[in-house]
C-alpha cells in the first residue's frame, strides 16, 4: 500500500511539472511573438503599413519558423492570433495558439530561422481561420503583403486576398512561399491555457476565455502601431 502511494504522489508531481513546462512553454512564445512585431515596427520602411495594420480583423505571428522543420514530410511552426475586439480594454481578444501544419514552403534561406506575420484582412478570412483547419492559397487567398509607410501601391491581388503574409529573417524579408500550408488551432496549447473543450472560436469569435495575464506582452506589441503613410 505504502509503495503504491509513493507511486501516485510521483506520477501526481510528475504531471504538475509537465503541466508547468507546457504553460512556460505557452508564456515564451508569447514574449517572442511581442518581440517579432516590436523588431519590424522598429524601421518604418520596412513595417507593415499602417493603414493596412489598422484594416486588419486578426493577426497571426509566428516566431522562429526554421527550414529544418520542413525536410521531407515536414512539421510544424507554432504561433499565436488575436482579433480586434473594440468591447476590450486593450482593443483585442485574447491570444488563441495556432500551429502552421505539414508541408515544404519554398525556404530560401539555408537553416535560418523566419518569423511569419499574418493580416487577416476581412470577415470571410476571419471565418475560414475559426475552422480546424485552412489550406493557405487555398481556402483561404493569400498574398504577400506590401512593405513601407504606403500602401497605396497594391495589386489587384493584394487587395482582394484575405490573408496578407510578411517574412523576415535577421531583419530581411525573405519572400517565403506559403502556398500549399494549412494554419490550424494549436488544440494541446488552447486547452491547457483556457480549459478543456476551449476551441478558437469561442476565444476570438465568443470572447468567453479570459485573458492569462502572460498575455499582456503580445498584446501591448499589438497596440504599438507601425508607422502611418503620413509620417
Amino acid at each position: 500500500m505504502r509503495k503504491f502511494v509513493i507511486a501516485s504522489v510521483t506520477l501526481l508531481a510528475s504531471s504538475v511539472a509537465l503541466s508547468a513546462a507546457m504553460s512556460r512553454g505557452q508564456e515564451k512564445r508569447l514574449r517572442e511573438a511581442a518581440d517579432v512585431l516590436y523588431e519590424l515596427h522598429a524601421t518604418p520602411d520596412k513595417d507593415i503599413p499602417g493603414d493596412l495594420w489598422e484594416k486588419a480583423e486578426c493577426v497571426v505571428v509566428i516566431p522562429s519558423v526554421k527550414k529544418s522543420a520542413f525536410v521531407i514530410g515536414g512539421e510544424y511552426g507554432k504561433g499565436v492570433m488575436s482579433c480586434r475586439d473594440s468591447a476590450a480594454p486593450r482593443g483585442w481578444t485574447a491570444p488563441a495558439f495556432m500551429m502552421l501544419a505539414k508541408g515544404s514552403f519554398g525556404f530560401q534561406i539555408g537553416g535560418e530561422a523566419v518569423d511569419l506575420v499574418l493580416l487577416v484582412m476581412n470577415d470571410n478570412g476571419v471565418k475560414h481561420l475559426l475552422e480546424d483547419k485552412v489550406a493557405l492559397g487555398g481556402e483561404m487567398s493569400l498574398a504577400g503583403g506590401p512593405v513601407g509607410r504606403d500602401a497605396r501601391a497594391m495589386t489587384d491581388a493584394q487587395l482582394k486576398a484575405e490573408m496578407l503574409s510578411y517574412s523576415r529573417s535577421q531583419g530581411l524579408f525573405a519572400g517565403i512561399d506559403l502556398t500549399g500550408g494549412v494554419l490550424k488551432p494549436d488544440t494541446d496549447a488552447n486547452e491547457d491555457t483556457y480549459g478543456a473543450g476551449i476551441h478558437t472560436r469561442n476565444i476570438v469569435l465568443e470572447k468567453t476565455a479570459t485573458m492569462p495575464p502572460q498575455a499582456e506582452v503580445f498584446i501591448r506589441a499589438l497596440n504599438r502601431a507601425p508607422a502611418t503613410a503620413n509620417n
